[in-house]
């Protein structure tokens, strides 16, 4: 995922954390992970404390995190999502 954005995948995810997550005002929490959108929906944003992940319109997204070791634990964390729910 690092290099290449699966977009099917990351909708996918962020339909399950928000299907089973817990809801607070606008966002969904779902295993330590936040998922919510922009006011009008075209940004999904997909985080946790130390990685953050924008994914907008066109496919475009950016990753905002310092290490790379955080980013590893945030993608088992997708994944861990996708496989459980």
């Amino acid at each position: 995922m690092r290099n290449e954005l699966d977009n099917k995948f990351l909708l996918q995810v962020f339909d399950k954390i928000r299907q089973f997550g817990d809801k607070k005002d606008d966002r969904y929490v779902l295993n330590g992970i936040t998922a919510f959108t922009d006011m009008d929906g075209y940004t999904l944003f997909v985080e946790d404390p130390n990685v953050k992940l924008q994914y907008g319109f066109h496919n475009q997204y950016h990753y905002d995190y310092e290490s790379d070791s955080d980013m590893e634990k945030f993608e088992k964390k997708l994944k861990e999502i996708d496989k459980e729910y």
